[in-house]
């Protein structure tokens, strides 16, 4: 499956399939990501699965200063553009602020809006004007239909190729709680629904200053959005969650990849 194809079945998906977007939560270095993404693709391959593989160039929403944010804006760029060019797949990574969305757009074929920023308006704007895929993830204090308005922000400057991301809830302080009632309230929005199943397992706002999680329950929140009637799966994966540089306490390792897709695969058969 080449790029195209996999951004046309994001939009116009083959029965009984989903796709995925999926990759480390920060580029760490040139290795690590082609590990990763070729391993990823090698799964997808195999199950048939539309990949779209995910790294993000910064990380700007860290609890604290001496958190790693990334290894250079357009070195980590560079670095995706070189695996979607190598291997032939659609590249995803966030942006932050308007002024990076035509730089980002240069290199990755979709940009994502974080959840905390899903109501910038000149953020989703800027996103639009570039042409590009642009996935909105639902913040974690707003109600699903919070997101039409996002939603319309981005139609209305010109770009329908909208993706709609659940993430969970805030629950308390330091925990998130996911409704899967979200799912069938953002499709009735129009545009296809992504479950982000390991960011709705974090435990954030920790004491320590690094965001907990629990990544026992990836398989649990999986399936249960696939039947729920999710269009994709996105999760961040890594060989050694424990080194990862970024979000690796509610990361999936890499070799869980395959069964659980296996999993969601005969779920959502079921459900043609």
């Amino acid at each position: 499956m080449n790029k195209e194809k996999t951004i046309s079945q994001l939009f116009h998906p083959t029965p009984g399939k989903f796709f995925l977007l999926a990759g480390p939560c920060a580029v760490e270095g040139l290795k690590s990501a082609y590990d990763i993404a070729t391993e990823l693709k090698r799964i997808c391959s195999e199950l048939d699965i539309p990949l779209v593989f995910k790294g993000s160039y910064r990380k700007a929403n860290r609890s604290r200063l001496d958190s790693f944010t990334g290894i250079g804006d357009l070195k980590a760029l560079g670095i995706l553009k070189e695996i979607s060019k190598d291997m032939d797949i659609p590249v995803i990574t966030d942006i932050h602020e308007s002024h990076e969305a035509e730089m980002a757009a240069e290199f990755v074929d979709v940009l994502q809006i974080p959840a905390f920023l899903f109501r910038q308006t000149d953020l989703l704007v800027a996103a639009a004007k570039t042409g590009k895929v642009v996935n909105i993830k639902k913040g974690q204090f707003a109600s699903s239909d919070a997101m039409r308005f996002a939603a319309d922000k981005v139609k209305e400057s010109g770009n329908n190729k909208i993706l709609l991301t659940e993430r969970g809830n805030t629950f308390g302080y330091g925990d998130l709680i996911v409704d899967m009632r979200n799912i069938p309230r953002l499709k009735k929005i129009g545009y296809p629904v992504v479950m982000d199943v390991t960011h709705s397992l974090q435990q954030p706002n920790s004491a320590s200053g690094v965001t907990g999680g629990l990544p026992e329950l990836i398989d649990t929140i999986a399936r249960s959005a696939i039947a729920a009637g999710a269009d994709g799966v996105f999760l961040e994966t890594h060989p050694n969650p424990e080194k990862a540089k970024s979000d690796g306490a509610n990361m999936l390792k890499l070799d869980r990849v395959k069964p659980l897709l296996e999993s969601l695969l005969k779920i959502k058969s079921v459900l043609q």
